[in-house]
């Protein structure tokens, strides 16, 4: 029989941003990079369009694109991240996907919901919006429209394909689990709805499968070739036809794209070297749409539904304590999923009222309209915000109209990505990943104008989501963490005003979720989502050698906001230009150089600096010895690290010789040095 393979690779990270910014926060976990995106970009999405495949010494022979030669979805999500952080990944995998149009009539990439929901536990109305919005980012990005579309963690329902199929999906990928009897030779079925729509399916080799995600293949690229070659035809039924040479035998496996280069390092390269290999065995390597449109699907299959390809009982790891979990060695609870499940479908249903309500002096159809706001959304072209906005809108509404249609249309965004399935996947409420989508609530809540009506019952549900962790608490305690943070606007124009006082480009370290413009004590503020408009009145409280903060005015509202509550890109400007004051009172000259040129570390440089400074004193406490002190410790407060031993051993030698006089002068340095007032006052 004639041998086509397919590896299809799903490419996704769970959402990141900020949604007040629109900019993704640091994550300590993720060092020495940024953040998670950034670090799996450069350990596995630049790796898969760019794999090395070496000869038998070790020196490169060819730099590889594999996304040419596979089958792969991009989350619409991680996509809009790479598009601004990663443009010449992005852009690669965008040229793997035209080659491949080229070389098979049939593009290899497939399109995804926009957000990563469960689509079973949807409603129908934000299937179809999910899937329009998905259908909208893939057109925009590709080029074409879609025909495959990869469903979030495989799951699947019958009302879930039927939108497929309504929508112009015409085939999507299952685990062979997820359908009562898998078709011969690895073809795809025929799945007709209950409403009479038809769908392909076509379930992927599960122990293949498996064996590159979790056993081991990539690391033995002759097992692989052997698990793709040794695939025999399916056994013929007596009366059947025998094969022959020209019927198809389809080997097809599917895992995350993550797989490579990120959980396996280096698997990017068996990747690519066994792709090769097929091809010069005469395997042809294709795609689900190429071969659908040679083969078309046939066999009728059922549907097992709900059903998934990460959770053994249908979909209750996303609603339920089923016992799918990370932590295997550990026993914790998740009775925890329910509750914040429960609590996000009475908010939405809230959400939902008020949209349609309001919207119905915004929009001509608001249900439409949110329908339609997937062509605006990931994209930052302000030309296609307008003309798309235009279009939805009633004509003749006035500026502050406008604005808050497109509030309501960011409510209902939140009120869709809230259901991001990560938020259940993993083990506890007070993950980042549950962390996550509830600032998806309380900004969907804030923008709704109804917090007194739509936030008790919230805080009360999710109050019954017990963590496993006794500091986090349960889920009221956590969404009470991210609902009382100060408001972006207000935020924004604190960092505009202190961009501006320090020197600093303000539209540059600003978020990309805001305009800002500063005159004198006067900050306008303009949400770039939105349109939002509002001004300011900001002044400095105070500034010391290591932090500022200021009063921003707004009527009779009056709030703090210090240098830590500024947004990351502000803060840390603002943070630099303080430092590089400092430099200069706490490193010499030698130091300095030493810095400039990499050749030694700002903390370890630092470190030495505190402990020098601290031990000058025992030579006598002057003003200016306290003060570079105090300087080069404000220096090491920047860096929120733990104090030096050294510097604190070097305190203690200068305290147990000082005068009691000298006592009081270097005791509010001692405090800082982390020594108790009472063992410093004695």
């Amino acid at each position: 029989m004639k041998r086509h393979l397919i590896i299809h690779s799903h490419f996704y990270q769970p959402p990141r941003e900020n949604p007040l910014f629109d900019d993704v926060d640091a994550e300590p976990s993720a060092a020495p990079y940024h953040d998670w995106n950034q670090r799996i970009e450069r350990e596995c999405y630049r790796a898969v369009t760019a794999a090395r495949i070496n000869a038998d010494q070790g020196r490169i022979i060819r730099v590889v694109n594999t996304l040419e030669w596979m089958s792969f979805n991009v989350g619409a999500t991680l996509f809009e991240w790479m598009e601004q952080h990663a443009t010449d990944t992005y852009q690669r995998i965008l040229e793997a996907d035209h080659a491949s149009v080229v070389r098979l009539g049939y593009g290899n990439a497939m399109a995804q919901p926009y957000h990563h929901v469960i689509l079973p536990l949807a409603s129908r109305r934000d299937k179809v919006t999910e899937v329009r919005w998905g259908k909208a980012d893939f057109r925009r990005r590709y080029g074409r429209d879609p025909q495959g579309m990869w469903l979030p963690e495989t799951a699947v329902d019958d009302e879930t394909l039927d939108v497929l199929a309504q929508e112009g999906i015409t085939f999507t990928v299952l685990a062979p689990y997820q359908v009562k009897a898998v078709p011969p030779d690895g073809r795809p079925g025929r799945y007709v709805t209950e409403n009479g729509r038809e769908i392909a399916l076509f379930p992927y080799h599960g122990d293949m499968s498996h064996g590159i995600g979790f056993g081991g293949l990539v690391r033995d690229t002759g097992a692989w070739l052997q698990a793709i070659h040794g695939q025999s035809p399916s056994a013929r039924a007596e009366g059947d036809a025998p094969a022959t040479s020209n019927d198809p035998l389809l080997v097809s496996a599917a895992t995350d794209g993550e797989t490579y280069g990120h959980h396996h390092k280096f698997a990017e390269m068996a990747l690519a070297y066994v792709l090769e290999q097929s091809r010069a065995r005469g395997t042809v390597v294709t795609n689900y749409a190429a071969f659908l449109a040679q083969y078309p699907a046939t066999h009728e299959v059922e549907l097992v539904a709900p059903s998934a390809w990460s959770c053994a009982h249908g979909v209750e790891r996303w609603r339920s304590n089923c016992g799918c979990r990370m932590d295997t060695r550990a026993n914790p609870s998740q009775e925890w999923r329910t509750p914040l499940r429960d609590g996000l479908d009475a908010l939405a249903a809230g959400l939902h009222d008020v949209f349609e309500k309001e919207g119905a002096s915004c929009f001509t159809d608001p249900w439409t309209a949110r329908d339609h706001y997937g062509e605006i959304v990931g994209s930052r072209d302000p030309h296609v915000r307008n003309t798309v906005l235009g279009r939805l809108m009633r004509p003749g509404l006035s500026a502050e109209a406008r604005a808050r249609g497109v509030e309501l249309l960011e409510m209902e965004r939140d009120a869709l990505r809230m259901f991001t399935s990560c938020a259940w996947f993993f083990d506890d409420i007070g993950g980042i990943e549950p962390r996550q989508v509830l600032r998806y609530a309380s900004r969907a809540v804030a923008l709704s104008g109804a917090a007194a009506t739509l936030e008790p019952p919230l805080r009360a549900t999710l109050g019954t989501a017990t963590s496993n962790q006794t500091s986090v608490g349960n889920g009221a305690r956590v969404y009470d963490e991210i609902a009382h943070a100060i408001a972006a606007p207000v935020r924004v124009a604190a960092a505009a005003a202190a961009l501006r006082a320090f020197a600093l480009d303000v539209e540059h370290h600003l978020p990309p979720g805001y305009d800002a413009t500063v005159d004198g004590h006067v900050v306008h503020v303009v949400s770039r989502q939105t349109g939002r408009a509002e001004t300011f009145q900001v002044s400095e409280m105070r500034r010391s050698a290591a932090d500022v903060a200021y009063r921003v005015t707004a009527g009779t509202s009056v709030t703090e906001v210090p240098l830590g509550e500024l947004p990351e890109r502000a803060r840390l400007g603002v943070r630099g230009a303080l430092r590089r004051a400092l430099l200069p009172r706490c490193l010499t000259a030698h130091e300095l150089d030493h810095l400039a040129s990499g050749e030694a570390s700002f903390r370890g440089l630092v470190a030495v600096a505190l402990t020098r400074a601290v031990s000058r004193l025992s030579g006598g406490i002057t003003h200016d010895r306290l003060d570079v002190a105090d300087a080069a410790l404000d220096l090491f407060v920047q860096l929120e690290t733990n104090i030096p031993f050294d510097a604190q051993t070097a305190f203690w030698t200068v305290w147990q010789r000082a005068s009691a006089t000298d006592r009081t002068r270097i005791q509010s340095l001692g405090l800082r040095l982390g020594f108790q007032a009472s063992e410093t006052g004695r």
